[in-house]
């Protein structure tokens, strides 16, 4: 893997970066989604797992699942790709994260400052009345699903699911840091899902300087002004140690 010296001389005046990533990044940390043909609820359509129709024909098979999945991102840990994207933030004035993760990966590699477009798999609220649900989830065999204590609606995961719209703030807040950024790194997404997929190319229509890195060819790569094709967790780090060993104030 050979990262272009254009990155690091365009690493090397930028002030404002932004890391925009999907379930690739998540995949290197050991997290599978519900696509992966070989998972435990591959007979299950996405509509059955990830909506609200879905959710109100068997509110319990979708609670469980979630809770499972809360049981796994337990168990994983940050890899080297969402470290060395935490530790940009050392070396330029702003960097913002801006993820279709639901994990929180990128919160607990040290990035401070991540917008979620899709939501969270760790907060919860109540799918009736809309208040925040505070109690923990996950980490225990029953995995019945709680019940609201003010209105006794059925406790839902906060992430976005099939039919329901990002959060509009989220996404407006977004396309205004990828426009300003001086660089933008696209890491470990398809590039199909919209509107998520349109930041990259807005942000290159206004100038940013945009790196994909992902092992293969996406929808995005033509749309790049640099594509690396290798894993995060190998890139990013990469790219930091050349952008350091070459930085101009050392």
């Amino acid at each position: 893997m050979e990262i272009p010296q254009i990155v690091i001389d365009k690493l090397n005046t930028a002030k404002h970066i932004v890391i925009f990533t999907g379930a690739g990044i998540s995949a290197e940390s050991g997290i599978k989604t519900f696509r992966d043909p070989d998972g435990l609820w591959a007979k299950f359509s996405p509509q059955e797992l990830a909506s609200m129709d879905g959710f109100m024909k068997n509110p319990q098979l979708v609670w469980e699942w979630y809770a499972m999945r809360v049981d796994l991102i337990n168990e994983v840990h940050p890899n080297p790709g969402h470290i060395a994207s935490a530790e940009m933030e050392k070396y330029f004035d702003k960097v913002t994260v801006v993820t279709q993760n639901v994990d929180r990966l990128h919160q607990r590699a040290g990035s401070t400052r991540v917008l979620e477009l899709h939501g969270n798999l760790i907060e919860n609220y109540c799918s009736a009345c809309e208040r925040p649900y505070v109690k923990e989830i996950g980490k225990t065999e029953d995995k019945s699903i709680p019940i609201c204590e003010h209105c006794g609606g059925y406790i839902r995961p906060a992430v976005v699911w099939f039919g329901e719209s990002l959060p509009m703030e989220t996404l407006y807040e977004a396309g205004k840091e990828a426009e300003a950024a001086d660089v933008m790194f696209v890491i470990g997404t398809s590039g199909e899902v919209y509107p998520a997929a349109h930041l990259p190319i807005q942000a290159r229509s206004k100038g940013t300087f945009v790196v994909e890195i992902n092992p293969n060819e996406t929808a995005l790569t033509p749309y790049m002004n640099v594509s690396v094709h290798a894993p995060s967790g190998v890139a990013m780090p990469a790219i930091l140690e050349k952008y350091l060993a070459q930085r101009k104030d050392i």
